[in-house]
Parts: C-alpha cells; sequence; structure tokens
C-alpha cells in the first residue's frame, strides 16, 4: 500500500528539486497516524545546505498539502536532510555518478561465495556492478544488491 505512495511523493519530490538543482536520494513514509513520518534525503555537487532543505521543505510540504497526496486527518512530519557522507546508492544513476568512490555492498545472493563486498566502484555497466576489492574484479548484478551505500574514509 504504502510503495505506489512513495512513487508517487518521489515524483512530485523530483520534479522541485530538479528546477532547484538538487536530486532526491531516497523517500521514505515510516509510522502511521499521527506519528507518520515523511523523510526524504536529498544531494547535490557541492554538498547540500541547511537552505537548500528548508527550499524543498517548503515547496514540496506545499504540493503535498495542495493535492491532498497523504490521506488521512492525522497529517504527517516532514524531514528533509542531505544523506551524509555515507550516502545509501539506489538507483542505476547512483552507481554510475559515483564511480571511483569506496563502497560498501550487500547482495540477497552470494557472488563469488560472499554476501557482503567492500572496494572501489569500478563501473555500471549493463545492469552489473563492478567493484575493484583485494586486487580483484567482482561483477555484481544491480537486482541482486539488497543495501549499498558509499564508504567515508577519514
Amino acid at each position: 500500500m504504502k510503495q505506489p505512495l512513495v512513487d508517487q511523493i518521489y515524483e512530485i519530490a523530483d520534479r522541485i528539486a530538479r528546477g532547484a538543482g538538487l536530486e532526491i536520494v531516497e523517500v521514505e513514509l515510516l509510522g502511521g497516524g499521527a506519528a507518520r513520518l515523511l523523510r526524504v534525503s536529498i544531494d547535490k555537487e557541492g554538498g547540500v545546505s541547511h537552505a537548500d532543505c528548508e527550499l524543498l521543505s517548503r515547496e514540496l510540504g506545499a504540493a503535498l498539502d495542495a493535492g491532498d497526496v497523504i490521506p488521512g486527518e492525522a497529517g504527517y512530519q516532514l524531514e528533509v536532510s542531505s544523506p551524509g557522507v555515507e550516502r545509501k546508492l539506489i538507483r542505476p544513476r547512483d552507481f554510475e555518478r559515483f564511480a571511483g568512490q569506496k563502497v560498501k555492498v550487500s547482495l540477497r545472493e552470494p557472488v563469488d561465495g560472499a554476501k557482503r563486498y567492500e572496494g572501489v566502484l569500478s563501473s555500471f555497466v549493463d545492469g552489473v556492478v563492478t567493484l575493484e576489492t583485494a586486487g580483484k574484479l567482482v561483477a555484481i548484478p544491480f537486482d541482486l544488491i539488497s543495501k549499498a551505500n558509499l564508504k567515508f574514509e577519514w
């Protein structure tokens, strides 16, 4: 039930974000009733400012309320933030954008005997993520990835 609503919210948020030079990283609708939380993570080249978060929060909140997109009398709380330095990689374009960066990847099924990898994201081509880990390349089908994020190193 939630996923079609989350997809609809993503589309609205993405239209607003693109107009402001921002990228929607993730949209989550958590909880229920009066405790519903709509969490939206945004990013842009050079990083996200507080003003970017305020802008998207204001415009997205107004668009959602005007269209009565999130049903129910209880309302919701909207939270807009940066994904942080270890941002999630969710869509194919994320893997394309962050080629050359260090990543952590968890898989639904083992590839080459392992379900977790950490290494440098070499490429994303034709639905396959290639990681360089321990001096070798590992080819991982995108649809086997359950979770992936950038790995920050000090």
